[in-house]
Order: C-alpha cells, then sequence, then structure tokens
C-alpha cells in the first residue's frame, strides 16, 4: 500500500528519524511531506492527500496538540489518523491527546520500527478504507471492493 505522511516536529533531526523508522516498520510504501511546526503543517494539510500524520508535541509557532485540535474540527480530516510522537510521557498528556484532541495513536520518543508496527497495525486498515472511498489508492482487494 503507498500512503502519503505529514510528519511534523521542529527537528530536522527528529523528522528523518520518524521517516527512517517508518520505512524500517514496512508498514507502507510511504511518501513523505514534512513540516516544521503546527503552522507550517495546517498549510500543508490537504486532508484528500494526506493519509496519516505524525505530530511532534513541542513546537514553537503552533503545538502538535493545537494542529491535532484544529485538524479534528475539519469535517473532512474527521477519519484522517494523527499520531503523537513526543517526549511527553505523563498520563495527564497522554489522556489530553487521545481523549481530548482526537489523537488516535501517542509513541514516546525513542521509538523503534517495532513500536511503530504495533502501534500502527490498527491505523493500516483505516487509510484504506480512506483511500477506498475517496477512490485512490488502496491494494488489490481494495480495488476489487469498488
Amino acid at each position: 500500500m503507498k500512503a502519503v505522511a505529514l510528519v511534523v516536529d521542529d527537528s530536522r533531526v527528529m523528522r528523518n528519524i520518524v521517516m527512517k523508522e517508518l520505512r524500517n516498520a514496512g508498514l507502507a510504501d510511504f511518501e513523505f511531506v514534512e513540516a516544521e511546526d503546527g503552522e507550517d503543517a495546517l498549510k500543508k494539510f490537504n486532508p484528500s492527500k494526506i493519509d496519516i500524520a505524525f505530530v511532534d508535541w513541542n513546537m514553537p509557532k503552533m503545538s502538535g496538540i493545537d494542529f491535532v485540535r484544529k485538524v479534528r474540527k475539519m469535517p473532512q480530516a474527521k477519519n484522517t489518523p494523527l499520531v503523537m510522537v513526543t517526549s511527553e510521557k505523563t498520563v495527564g498528556k497522554i489522556e489530553e491527546a487521545l481523549d481530548q484532541a482526537g489523537a488516535n495513536a501517542y509513541i514516546s520518543k525513542p521509538f523503534t520500527a517495532e513500536t511503530l508496527q504495533r502501534k500502527l497495525a490498527p491505523l493500516m486498515k483505516q487509510i484504506e478504507e480512506n483511500q477506498a472511498s475517496r477512490g485512490g489508492g488502496g491494494g488489490f482487494f481494495s480495488k476489487l471492493m469498488r
């Protein structure tokens, strides 16, 4: 499956690590769009083209959690998986991201390709369904279902 991932982090090094580990996880053939903060990410976010977003919490201009809240207010983005990838590890922050802001998954730094496989596997099915519903992407079986 092909998928377009928005990777949002103010650190270029961290964006590169996220992209490298996503490739290593082998969950999809990812194409990446990079953003350096939430504000930049909002400009680059197009729910008809972005399949999933990986978002850091602490960034200048607009935090990742604020980006997630803004995206969740977009009706056309309600099914786009949003994944927090952050060094924030407190239960309160995890609850805020998942229960209040609307993130689909929470991955703590540092992480491995195995962690990504385990946490993202359920979201890959959602991505395939989203692609099929908008008439693009998807594998052999999703094409049969059209």
